[in-house]
């Protein structure tokens, strides 16, 4: 379908640019094709792990804490996500995503945690109302280990210029823009996600060891608003995955107020980029940080 579906784009890039046509419609992509691996991998990198599991907190005391999380930079076949591999994305937007993160204990042994990304632009990109809340507890508590378990969620934006890079768009020559984009994008991704994990921590104060294993359910959108030629483009993009993750971590007391943890995140992504060989898993290992401040 991909060699199928190109000569009517050029074709529709040749019309004058007076006669704008306008493609929409909603495509529900498959598991493995390679624009749902992308929207996964974005929508990874967003999770909001535990850092070491749910704390035992008194009612309404609270943490706050800053997360940090690395998005490894792809290469030039990783980007190449485009009308099922075809067409290369400008995905390389920013290094890390960052989010503040507040933590309340509730009666009954529950903790609820509330993360929110601020809206910083970086390279044309920046996050709208983007909330993740999780409700967790402890399961059971020993001198030497922990088990907790917690569902969470995540609702939001993120908008940026995607499909037809500031840099690339509006430039004749045909090696620079090989799409023929005629202005920057406006493509809006949702990052909506649901799901549950356990987290087993251990290790004599100040230090703390913690695994998790996860399943989070995917289910990202993407509205391209591209302007190619004469064609808007349009289309919506639809991908829902359920993947499997888990992170290994280590995590320091420093005082009685501050804490500091450091924590691996893995998560396997299938995907299809040549159609005629199989799946591959092509995942995402992130390295991320947390400082931590304890309050009252």
């Amino acid at each position: 379908m991909r060699h199928l579906c190109l000569p009517v784009v050029f074709v529709l890039l040749a019309g004058p640019a007076s006669a704008q046509v306008v493609t929409s419609g909603n495509q529900l992509l498959g598991s493995d094709r390679p624009e749902t691996w992308a929207m996964n991998y974005v929508g990874a990198t967003t999770l909001m792990t535990t850092f070491g599991g749910t704390e035992s907190m008194a009612p309404w005391h609270w943490n706050g804490s800053i997360d940090l999380g690395q998005i490894p930079r792809l290469s030039a076949d990783q980007q190449r996500v485009g009308f099922d591999g075809f067409k290369q994305e400008d995905l390389n937007k920013s290094p890390v995503f960052g989010r503040v993160r507040l933590s309340v204990g509730l009666p009954g042994g529950w903790v609820a945690d509330v993360g929110w990304t601020p809206p910083v632009t970086i390279n044309g990109l920046h996050t709208r109302d983007l909330f993740a809340v999780a409700l967790g507890r402890q399961l059971l508590a020993t001198d030497e280990f922990q088990l907790s378990a917690r569902v969470f969620g995540q609702h939001g934006t993120a908008e940026g210029d995607i499909t037809c890079p500031a840099d690339v768009a509006g430039v004749a020559d045909p090696d620079i823009n090989p799409a023929g984009c005629i202005a920057p994008s406006r493509d809006r991704i949702a990052l909506r996600h649901y799901g549950t994990d356990m987290t087993l921590s251990w290790g004599p104060t100040p230090w703390h060891w913690h695994g998790s294993l996860g399943v989070v359910r995917m289910e990202p959108e993407v509205q391209v608003d591209a302007l190619i030629g004469s064609v808007r483009d349009r289309t919506r993009l639809v991908a829902r995955s359920v993947l499997p993750y888990m992170a290994r971590g280590v995590g320091r007391d420093l005082g009685n107020r501050w804490g500091l943890g450091l924590e691996v995140l893995y998560v396997p992504l299938a995907v299809r980029r040549d159609p005629d060989a199989g799946r591959q898993n092509d995942a995402l290992t992130s390295v991320r940080m947390q400082l931590r401040y304890r309050g009252q």
